[in-house]
């Protein structure tokens, strides 16, 4: 399980993204806190994995919860998934620069929460797999890359297209070392082949898949596709 500290000053607010979180696959809250010296103290009795923080707080900005961490902690603290109604510019590179893994601007539904922990925790899977080995090749490296970031499926898919299916073959396709042919996606997903083509071909056209041509024997090219970079 990912634990997960809240850090945000409205304990209404607080109690919602709580709640968020509980219902994603992965995450447990191990606490709710309202401010600068709370979120500290909060990460040294409770080991959180991820923080989900605000930048307004009553004693300082959430930035500076970043910064301390980095200092005091140096590479072992949490990461922070920034939650805040702050979309200035400046905060935003603020939050990259101390390492922010995500910047969520208020207010948001409960969706758009779950997109980007699992990103996260697809990311960490990712690295813990490969934490095993010393070097990481381009594909390991890309493939980390990929993982921060929620997938990019269009959210009010074309007509006759199912969003739950669409989003299980672009999961495919993300977490695939290789690229994939539409019998292969086909047998990843559990859907028909004819189906997993349309929805592939469906992909391409959007811009989320690449198509690629690979020659056989035959002389006739096999179709596979692979997450467009």
């Amino acid at each position: 399980m990912i634990r997960t500290l809240v850090v945000d000053d409205d304990f209404r607010v607080s109690q919602i993204h709580s709640d968020y979180v509980r219902r994603v696959q992965g995450f447990e809250v191990v606490g709710e806190v309202a401010t600068v010296a709370e979120a500290l103290a909060a990460v040294r009795t409770l080991y959180p994995d991820l923080l989900l923080l605000d930048i307004f707080l009553p004693d300082g900005s959430g930035l500076d919860v970043l910064r301390r961490l980095s200092q005091d902690q140096g590479d072992t603290h949490p990461d922070a998934l920034v939650i805040t109604a702050d979309h200035d510019l400046s905060s935003v590179r603020a939050a990259m620069k101390l390492g922010a893994v995500g910047y969520l601007v208020k207010p948001f539904g409960s969706a758009d929460l779950a997109e980007r922990l699992s990103a996260y925790r697809r990311l960490s899977a990712r690295v813990d797999a490969l934490s095993r080995s010393a070097m990481a090749d381009q594909a390991d490296v890309d493939a980390l890359f990929s993982a921060a970031r929620p997938p990019a499926v269009p959210r009010v898919p074309a007509k006759g297209h199912s969003a739950p299916t669409l989003s299980a073959i672009h999961q495919a396709l993300r977490t695939a070392h290789t690229a994939l042919s539409a019998a292969e996606t086909a047998e990843a997903t559990g859907v028909s082949r004819a189906t997993a083509q349309r929805y592939l071909s469906y992909l391409v056209k959007e811009g989320t898949l690449r198509l690629e041509l690979r020659y056989g024997t035959n002389g006739r090219p096999e179709h596979r596709y692979r997450i467009a970079r």
